[in-house]
């Protein structure tokens, strides 16, 4: 019998979107607004760092690529580690607005010390520090917004928060941009100008966003991580953590981006235009295609995501000049737009609601782990064989990818004919 709060076993990846009316912006509540808002004014604070930080750390500190690998890597995989101890305790408490609060605002006070940070060992401290921030907020904000969102605009609120977030994404670096040709390239100045909308997240979470009464009858999990608990989230779940595994191998940092263009000649002023362009894309992609995913497969539009990654890959691989790096930057910030917000609407559509924290969590430990190897990667074979090795093996990654996310569709398929028979 088939629990009331559970999708079909064919959700994951046959998506049968019921008869609705068009899903507007009107219709998304207004906490998932706010918390849009929120990810967008951090995001500006931490992309105006972020897309100076691997020039900083090769031009001036004179680290090597295998180190900015190993930078980024330790960074991302931290936040998502952290993710599914904070995600279960969110379950555990039955309440996940503290949590998010308490990451914002531990980013928003480790800020200045990028501005501090005169080593390579201080910006990687400071670069965790802030990570651990991440990690607290990442899977209870997920988890909050699937609770505040009606189940037919899913996709279209994740879709919304993943646009708002992308919108400081690239409005950071544009602004990075700016400071560095006001200020004659003074890392520093800019690092200190990305204190104040971090400052500003964390006061408009505290006081703006109301979380949702827990539903009656459904207690806090007393212990999210026990194997009795796990196996509740059962192999759907599981399907759309190996499957955004590989897809995270196929992604690496976009850091590789920012240095692909510095390799073709991008003046160093220039160089945060890498991450405006992917990120506009990103932006104004985002919402539209969550939409849709609400009203079609989620699994076929996640197959066109991949076919774009490998594009993206393929161009900056074989594609010489900064012609071939737009272009390339562009397709990566479409191909973001295609998965990161289809992903967190089908863990939202696989997990029982009282497990949602601890399902984000566990997601992000997996794919945490799998950018630390992606990174470590990309670093490992930028220094070796140049950039097209790098980029050519996440297209392969990304072929994975779809082979497995294509097997599936079709034993789920051919399941479904043989219960008919």
């Amino acid at each position: 019998m088939r629990r009331a709060h559970r999708q079909p076993a064919t959700t994951m990846l046959t998506h049968d979107a019921p008869l609705l009316s068009r899903a507007t912006l009107r219709g998304i509540p207004r906490g998932v607004w706010v918390l849009g808002f929120v990810s967008l004014l951090m995001d500006v604070s931490s992309e105006m760092i972020h897309a100076l930080l691997p020039v900083y750390l090769v031009t001036v500190l004179g680290a090597s690529m295998l180190a900015v690998g190993w930078v980024e890597g330790i960074a991302e995989a931290t936040a998502n580690i952290v993710k599914v101890f904070s995600g279960a305790l969110a379950d555990r408490w039955g309440r996940r607005k503290p949590l998010a609060a308490l990451g914002y605002g531990m980013a928003a006070l480790t800020k200045p010390v990028f501005a501090l940070a005169t080593t390579v060992s201080w910006l990687v401290a400071a670069r965790f520090i802030d990570r651990v921030g991440k990690g607290i907020r990442g899977a209870p904000r997920d988890a909050l917004v699937a609770d505040l969102a009606p189940a037919h605009l899913r996709g279209a609120a994740f879709g919304l928060r993943q646009a708002l977030d992308t919108v400081g994404a690239f409005v950071g670096p544009l602004l990075a941009m700016v400071l560095m040709w006001l200020t004659a390239n003074h890392f520093q100045t800019v690092f200190w100008f990305a204190v104040l909308p971090a400052a500003l997240a964390a006061a408009l979470i505290i006081f703006g966003v109301r979380e949702p009464p827990r539903p009656e009858g459904v207690p806090p999990v007393r212990a999210p991580l026990s194997r009795a608990q796990l196996a509740r989230l059962g192999g759907d779940y599981a399907w759309v953590v190996v499957i955004g595994a590989v897809l995270t191998l196929a992604r690496f940092s976009e850091a590789f981006l920012i240095l692909r263009a510095q390799s073709d000649g991008l003046a160093l002023m220039w160089v945060p235009l890498v991450l405006v362009g992917m990120n506009v894309v990103y932006a104004l992609a985002a919402y539209p295609l969550g939409a849709l995913s609400d009203r079609m497969d989620r699994g076929h539009l996640l197959q066109w995501g991949l076919l774009i990654l490998i594009a993206a890959d393929l161009v900056l691989a074989w594609w010489p000049g900064l012609v071939g790096v737009s272009i390339g930057v562009l397709l990566w910030g479409l191909h973001m737009a295609a998965t990161q917000g289809l992903l967190a609407a089908m863990v939202a559509d696989t997990a029982a609601p009282d497990l949602r924290g601890t399902a984000f969590g566990l997601f992000n430990l997996v794919t945490g782990v799998a950018m630390l190897a992606a990174s470590l990667i990309a670093g490992a074979l930028w220094d070796r064989a140049g950039p097209s090795a790098t980029f050519l093996a996440g297209a392969l990654f990304a072929l994975l990818a779809g082979f497995g996310l294509t097997a599936r569709r079709v034993a789920l398929k051919g399941r479904a004919l043989k219960g008919r028979a």
